[in-house]
């Protein structure tokens, strides 16, 4: 089974040549191997020509501190080694975009370059990966991480997501995973969606589970986390929900949004009417202005809803698009495998 290891790199100078070693030893412990004698440092002569088993693609999303340099050291003396070096700070959702369309392993295993994640636990993955699952993500059971900046949003963030989603995985930003090779095709990844692949990828029907991962403190670099991102969470929140329930049938939720406005602007002049025979001026009561904002409110949201409902079709038959993806055909010609929605 080849393997594509995607590591998307931000200023990580410090970690890069450690993290390398690391998944040399693990990848391919005969390779290369350090043993200390008499003070001196003997490399073990492996193989002459590298194995065609894995290839370690490194995403350089923009890096200022020299982080290009390292890697570039690294892919002139390993063959394994691929770099993409992105022209600006993308966002890691893109470098992982990237490096997905640049893979070509029949299993994809996507993790940090921070050294958190430990290349130790891949081929625990990928054997689980072998069960039958499509999907395997890693679940940081002891984490090393400031409980109050980062472990506390995060388990807020996780609680929300599966309320909302219904994904039943306690731990979805964890960047330690094992992705088939037709499903990671399958996804998009654009702005700052990378959270919530597990959700993404349960939206596509695939058999996936989760298992314990280590996870290390930090011991280089800066971590790029700040509680700014638990609010763009909640917003990309929305839009995952948006996207997988509403995509193909917007009117259905502004539809709703409208008819419930209309209903309670009827009811609100019908209470205006009631006051009215009470005695209460109709004119100065606030009611009717209310039910006037309700009924204007119910019809701008019943429009949005029949252009989405254009804009759907637009977007879909414009395109050639499917809203559905197929994973394999027997007994039919084979063809090209269309993106779901």
């Amino acid at each position: 089974m080849n393997l594509s290891i995607i590591i998307p790199i931000k200023d990580e100078r410090d970690n890069i040549k450690r993290l390398h070693d690391s998944l040399s030893a693990v990848l391919d412990p005969g390779k290369q191997e350090c043993l200390p004698h008499d003070g001196i440092a003997i490399h073990r002569i492996g193989p002459e020509r590298p194995h065609d088993g894995y290839e370690i693609i490194f995403v350089d999303d923009g890096s200022i501190d020299g982080s290009y340099g390292v890697l570039h050291q690294l892919a002139c003396a390993d063959p394994h080694v691929k770099v993409l070096r992105l022209r600006r700070n993308f966002g890691q959702s893109a470098a992982l975009q990237a490096g997905i369309d640049h893979a070509s392993g029949d299993v994809l295993i996507t993790m940090d370059g921070d050294m958190q994640n430990d290349p130790a636990d891949i081929p625990m993955l990928v054997s689980k990966l072998e069960e039958g699952y499509d999907a395997v993500l890693g679940h940081r059971a002891q984490r090393q991480d400031n409980f109050l900046i980062r472990k506390l949003p995060s388990l807020m963030a996780n609680w929300l997501i599966r309320k909302v989603t219904g994904t039943p995985f306690r731990d979805m930003g964890c960047t330690m995973r094992a992705i088939r090779r037709d499903l990671a095709t399958s996804l998009s990844l654009y702005g700052e969606m990378h959270r919530f692949i597990s959700v993404l990828i349960q939206f596509q029907g695939a058999r996936m589970t989760q298992v314990p991962v280590r996870h290390h403190a930090r011991t280089a670099g800066k971590t790029k986390y700040n509680l700014t991102r638990t609010v763009r969470v909640v917003l990309d929140l929305i839009t995952v929900k948006f996207m997988h329930s509403y995509l193909t049938r917007p009117m259905h939720v502004l539809g709703l949004a409208g008819l419930t406005a209309m209903g309670l602007g009827f009811l609100a002049l019908l209470a205006t009417i009631v006051m009215r025979i009470g005695g209460v001026d109709m004119t100065g009561n606030p009611l009717l202005l209310f039910s006037v904002l309700l009924e204007v409110t119910g019809v701008q949201f019943i429009s949005l809803g029949l252009i989405g409902e254009v804009m759907t079709r637009t977007y879909f038959e414009s395109q050639g698009k499917r809203a559905y993806a197929i994973q394999d055909t027997l007994n039919m010609p084979r063809q090209e495998v269309r993106r779901a929605a």
